[in-house]
């Protein structure tokens, strides 16, 4: 793996410093961005100024841009026009934008029904690779997004240069075909891939004369004893929704009887589906008997954020699933309030035997298709809007998407952009994550490459960076797949398998965990899965790697 290299972070910042010196809502909702723009009314074409790469450009277009806003701005604002990032966006670039956002958590849904109208924006930003059916080269193929290739020779040099230097992500944000197809989310440092893991009240702990847990016995013991002795009406706690046991897909729990909730590559090579394998049996079992003494949330099919929030605030909880930054950067504040003297610290993905390494974690690639933005087939402003996407690889634009505005959101600090307290103890009373949403797309994604400066101070409390370390000892590199993709075809099979069989899944686990079923069923649902074409589901994994691998 490797780290954004700190001569080219300074470079970064001397340069954008140099260019500075120098010159929704419950419906979907759409709205023009009223700010002006340098050089709007004017016909003239962006080519010239952005081969000399100046910006802003001048022109008299209006591009259209659909996506969902950052779930930590619900309840903020409504719409990207309202946001100050996004004004800013348009201001440096000279390029006006008209947005539509879907309402929050609805985008799939939404998406496909702006597609079969046939009018489409010039840019989306969604989740291409791993949401739509058939995958990316079907979309290029059905005539809604465009094969960027040549775009991104032509118009976007600053994306190029940066994927000519890292060839290791070239190689992620391609089709096995070779086709390019977003402008891309890309994160520019090793510490930047874990994020989430198990959280727990080590003050309850120490009370309790307890370690912090590391085996599944420990975990038991801990959630008894804060039951027992904490009165805590449920000990574990994690989210329901969108799907049940989601937070256990990174292998929370799960990884400790040596499989994953999803695909994975087994010690031996071979690609197999956790949910089927005697390990899953093994984890239900375990968690039908904490489910039965009333150790888990008996809320654990419906709970949402606001649940968790709930729980952990009032000590009806004493541990989760949650991220270092949006879960325990609010958490912590929230029990401390009531209690100084309150904890929550990050415990290692629990292991069956003392000492062994986790199988698996959260551990994202360099390349996440989550915030990619795609130019569509119909637009009719393809240099246009790459010139306003390559903007965010630019050493001006890194500095925009990952700190906002000098003097406003950030000062220089010795080469270092340390964020105001605008950003970190805002006036309004924001959450931080919700503040830098206002500002930045670093604390979510976008097109541009994530830098390690902003997680170095987003990490605002010493348990938030000591988790990052805690969770990143795992094995996962070994047994996780890469982003793979797969052909048009096969990605239509295997959506419609996982379609049937992620369904089966849940009503599984559910029926298992909550008692409705004896754990003897687990044999018969092997037999579903296989019935359902799980075998045909593992062979287009096994192709999709073998083809990455040739890339």
């Amino acid at each position: 793996m490797r780290k954004l290299n700190r001569k080219w972070s300074s470079l970064l910042v001397a340069t954008a410093l140099a260019a500075s010196l120098g010159a929704g809502c419950a419906q979907e909702k759409e709205a023009d961005q009223t700010a002006p723009a340098a050089g709007e009314g004017s016909s003239t074409a962006p080519t010239a100024q952005a081969e000399a790469g100046k910006y802003p450009l001048k022109t008299d277009k209006t591009l259209t841009y659909w996506g969902e806003l950052p779930t930590s701005l619900t309840g903020v604002k409504s719409s990207h026009s309202e946001t100050p990032f996004f004004q800013t966006w348009q201001e440096k670039t000279g390029i006006p934008l008209k947005f539509t956002n879907p309402p929050t958590g609805q985008g799939s849904e939404t998406l496909n029904i702006l597609l079969a109208s046939g009018e489409l924006p010039d840019m989306i930003e969604y989740d291409w690779l791993n949401k739509f059916p058939g995958g990316p080269e079907k979309a290029i193929k059905d005539g809604y997004i465009l094969r960027l290739n040549d775009v991104f020779e032509k118009y976007a040099p600053n994306l190029m240069k940066y994927l000519k230097e890292h060839p290791e992500v070239d190689k992620m944000i391609k089709t096995d075909s070779g086709s390019y197809y977003v402008f891309p989310f890309m994160r520019g440092d090793d510490s930047l891939l874990v994020w989430q893991g198990p959280v727990i009240r080590k003050d309850w702990l120490d009370e309790l004369g307890l370690p912090v847990p590391e085996t599944i016995d420990e975990w038991y013991t801990a959630l008894k004893a804060f039951k027992e002795k904490k009165g805590a009406s449920a000990p574990l706690t994690v989210k329901g929704t969108p799907r049940p046991l989601n937070e256990f897909g990174h292998g929370a729990f799960v990884g400790a009887f040596g499989i994953t909730k999803d695909f994975f590559i087994d010690k031996d090579g071979s690609i197999k589906f956790g949910p089927m394998e005697k390990g899953y049996k093994e984890f239900l079992g375990t968690f039908r008997k904490w489910y039965e003494e009333g150790l888990i949330d008996k809320n654990i099919a419906m709970a949402d954020s606001k649940a968790i929030d709930g729980n952990i605030a009032t000590g009806a909880s004493g541990a989760t699933i949650g991220s270092a930054g949006g879960n325990m950067g609010k958490w912590i504040p929230l029990i401390t309030e009531k209690n100084p003297k309150a904890e929550l610290a990050a415990a290692p993905y629990p292991v069956l035997k003392k000492g062994d390494t986790p199988m698996y974690g959260l551990k994202d690639p360099e390349f996440s298709s989550n915030g990619s933005v795609a130019i569509t087939a119909k637009s009719k402003n393809v240099e246009l809007a790459a010139r306003l996407l390559d903007y965010g690889y630019s050493p001006e634009g890194h500095m925009l998407f990952n700190f906002g505005t000098e003097g406003k959101t950030y000062t220089l600090d010795n080469g270092f952009p340390k964020y105001t307290d605008l950003m970190l103890k805002n006036p309004d009373k924001l959450a931080p994550a919700q503040a830098m949403s206002l500002y930045i797309r670093g604390n979510t994604n976008g097109p541009f490459v994530q830098d390690v400066r902003y997680i170095e101070q987003y990490y605002t409390l010493q348990q938030q960076r000591d988790a990052i370390k805690v969770w990143a000892n795992t094995n996962v590199d070994k047994h996780k797949l890469p982003p793979v993709t797969a052909t048009p075809e096969e990605s239509s099979q295997l959506a419609k398998i996982m379609a049937d069989v992620d369904t089966l899944v849940d009503e599984m686990s559910l029926k298992i965990i909550l008692g409705v079923e004896p754990l003897d069923q687990f044999e018969s649902y092997v037999e579903k899965f296989k019935s359902l074409n799980i075998a045909k589901a593992i062979e287009i994994k096994k192709a999709s790697l073998d083809r990455y691998n040739k890339r």
